[in-house]
């Protein structure tokens, strides 16, 4: 058999390298000032051109989008940014095909599997099953690829029976839930997400950016959201919009930075109310701390009970029984102040022996990025704490709990066998312990830090 080596020329290959291209886009929208001029404009510019006269128009043009061009390449995962009316959504759903741009084109190639706003693409009078597979036969899947993959759906979306309601009778979050996991399992080239994320609780949202991060790894994502640090986190390029326009294009930070700078007139007013309970002193205080725990920004973080059922993977050598926070003295804490300083304590029962077990743990945020946490390797890896099968094992990690802006964080935990290099995972959970930060002085980054001052002074004549 003779080989046939097949060149492509170089146009060839990079157009085969871009996912979407959008050239020169607008979208106007006619805008009837009352109804009869609905139908005026459907009958009397015609007579006026019978009539020998320009013909008048009765709406006004209202551009959605104006003349928006770019390039997505496969495998990037691009963040488009801006406030309500900026054009995100439409120029989204121009590039799923469920708008016709007024002029320019569109080229996109690959599969999309596109989750729009709440409940696109579900028919609220029929079942939650019977719009999986309606919902699936639209994203492309035949009936025998959606019956082996229905189970996987269902049990990504875990509504339980509603799966046999009608889907008019979910929540906001059950419709999400659902139609997430519909389009996780479509394989799909490229993943197009309009904010609809924001309404999963707290466990769905990081099963949903497991799923992100993991698709990214081949696929072509497209976020939308007026969250910056979301877009900062999945995203490598961003897209700024504004009024209809692509004001900008670049890296993520950069673009959310000139956004930020946009709104900065915008101003948060924290408006929790403070609970009347004196926190413990914290390690290495802000000089206002005193100021902040008598106010409604005190960081009070409320500690919901550890789930030993939360997925996770592991080779079952051990298994996490229990985590919990406690003060210094060992008390379970329900509530913890930021800036206090707390122990978390997890008991792992041992099912084979471990030569050198290592116990570790990371705090997420909403959006799956890594806070802060640690592990006991450096602290026992000249002297290994071994244990056999049949016994338990114990990790205790002491810290001043940081200071939190409100949300919903997690706790990953996690017990290996080896070292940093060579390990082997007896157990993970993800999303074990879950906390929610309810008040907050920090209002801007991931967690907020202890000041030792903060001067501000007048001077004569110019610096």
């Amino acid at each position: 058999m003779t080989e046939i080596e097949t060149q492509v020329a170089p146009d060839a290959a990079d157009e085969r390298e871009i996912a979407i291209r959008v050239e020169s886009v607008s979208k106007c929208y006619q805008v009837y000032g009352r109804p009869e001029d609905r139908l005026k404009q459907s009958i009397m510019p015609r007579l006026q051109r019978l009539a020998g006269r320009a013909p008048r128009a009765y709406f006004k043009e209202f551009w959605a989008l104006r003349d928006v061009s770019l390039e997505i390449r496969r495998g990037e995962t691009v963040g488009i940014i801006g406030r309500n009316g900026s054009g995100k959504s439409t120029l989204l759903q121009t590039i799923c095909g469920t708008l016709t741009p007024t002029s320019g084109s569109i080229d996109v190639n690959g599969r999309v599997a596109a989750l729009l706003e709440l409940g696109a693409g579900f028919n609220p009078e029929f079942t939650g099953r019977e719009n999986v597979y309606m919902n699936g036969a639209v994203l492309g899947l035949t009936r025998e690829q959606i019956d082996q993959r229905f189970d996987d759906i269902v049990a990504f979306a875990d509504i339980g029976d509603f799966i046999e309601q009608p889907v008019k009778t979910y929540s906001s979050g059950m419709y999400v839930r659902l139609a997430f996991a519909v389009i996780a399992h479509a394989d799909a080239d490229i993943l197009v997400i309009d904010e609809a994320l924001s309404v999963g609780d707290v466990f769905f949202g990081q099963k949903c950016m497991r799923f992100l991060r993991k698709f990214q790894e081949t696929g072509t994502v497209i976020f939308v959201s007026h969250d910056a640090t979301a877009v900062t986190s999945l995203c490598e390029r961003a897209i700024l919009m504004e009024s209809g326009h692509l004001r900008m294009s670049g890296d993520a930070k950069t673009v959310c930075e000139a956004y930020h700078a946009s709104t900065y007139d915008q101003t948060v007013r924290p408006a929790a109310v403070a609970r009347r309970v004196v926190a413990p002193e914290p390690v290495r205080p802000d000089f206002r701390i005193e100021r902040i725990n008598e106010s409604a920004l005190r960081n009070d973080i409320e500690v919901f009970k550890f789930d030993p059922n939360r997925a996770g993977f592991g080779n079952g050598a051990a298994s996490i029984a229990s985590v919990r926070l406690t003060d210094t003295e060992g008390h379970t804490m329900p509530w913890v102040v930021g800036g206090e300083v707390v122990r978390l304590e997890v008991e792992i029962d041992v099912n084979r022996d471990l030569t050198q077990p290592i116990v570790g743990f990371f705090v997420k945020d909403r959006l799956g990025q890594p806070l802060f946490g640690d592990n006991t390797y450096l602290s026992y890896q000249h002297q290994p704490v071994g244990v056999t099968a049949g016994e338990s094992l114990s990790a205790v990690f002491e810290f001043a709990m940081p200071i939190l802006p409100q949300g919903h964080y997690s706790f990953d935990i996690a017990v290996a066998d080896g070292t940093y290099i060579e390990h082997e995972q007896a157990d993970w959970i993800h999303d074990g312990l879950v906390v929610e930060s309810h008040t907050s002085s920090v209002s801007t980054g991931l967690v907020g830090i202890p000041f030792r001052s903060i001067r501000l002074q007048a001077r004569k004549g110019a610096a």
